[in-house]
């Protein structure tokens, strides 16, 4: 595939991720964004309804990795690499959302913190600008390498 096509479809990608972000009010169901906006140290946890809130965040980090692992395959074209992404996300997400799942069934104010930072991992496509520029490094280590040895 031509580079001037990936980067298209990368900046298509991109974008998709930003309209998720943009329309994150009227797409999902998170009374935590507007109780983060707040001061919220000093406010009460918003009422919500708990598998609504766990099921929103589970559909929106579906989608995030669904796009992310799609930038990654369009910008490297490895499946080895698409594989190996896939795992890591499964793994990010057997670690975070349990965690999730206890913060958000015992919130107190001394966890107000954790919680945004796990569910800001769970919901934001943060990893994937982990992983790009991991792969990146990988990719020109290796052909480095490949070089001294001829």
């Amino acid at each position: 595939m031509e580079l001037k096509y990936r980067i298209a479809i990368i900046s298509l990608l991109v974008g998709l991720l930003v309209l998720i972000r943009f329309f994150e009010h009227s797409l999902f169901y998170d009374p935590l964004i507007e109780f983060y906006q707040s001061d919220y140290l000093n406010d009460k946890v918003p009422n919500f309804i708990t598998w609504k809130l766990l099921a929103n965040v589970f559909l929106r980090f579906l989608l995030n990795m669904g796009i992310s692992l799609a930038i990654v395959y369009v910008a490297f074209l490895d499946k080895n690499i698409l594989k190996f992404s896939f795992l890591l996300y499964v793994l990010l997400f057997a670690a975070c959302f349990p965690g999730f799942v206890f913060l958000i069934l015992t919130i107190e104010n001394e966890n107000f913190m954790a919680l945004f930072y796990i569910r800001r991992f769970l919901i934001h496509p943060i990893f994937v600008i982990i992983l790009l520029p991991a792969f990146y490094y990988f990719r020109l280590k290796n052909s480095t390498k490949l070089n001294r040895n001829r």
